[in-house]
């Protein structure tokens, strides 16, 4: 009998670095700026220093490299919180696995801009 991968992803991660700003959902914070680790079509890993609980909804602004969605253009991804790690990035201590839930063109700036 095969063994059961502990890997439940529907989608293969690729490891692409991209510019992403991120925000808490309807909150008053300050964007974030950062940089995958890795992404999917179905979700991202980013490292940050802020403390995100899992199931926290977020807005993600990025520009999606075109091997992944055949586009580049910069979107804006919603998702939630299902996975957060210590992590070893100079980027921050922690490692968040976000799993997409929606997107649409973000119609605002490009990600990593002002």
């Amino acid at each position: 009998m095969a063994e059961a991968s502990p890997d439940r992803r529907l989608s293969v991660r690729e490891e692409i670095k991209t510019l992403i700003r991120v925000r808490i959902w309807k909150s008053a914070n300050q964007e974030e700026l950062g940089e995958s680790e890795n992404l999917s079509e179905r979700g991202i890993l980013f490292a940050t220093d802020s403390v995100i609980p899992v199931g926290t909804t977020l807005e993600i602004f990025l520009k999606m490299p075109e091997m992944i969605n055949g586009s580049t253009n910069e979107w804006l991804y919603s998702g939630h919180v299902v996975q957060v790690e210590p992590s070893t990035s100079t980027r921050g201590h922690f490692g968040v696995g976000v799993q997409f839930d929606c997107y649409q063109p973000s119609g605002g700036n490009e990600a990593g801009s002002n």
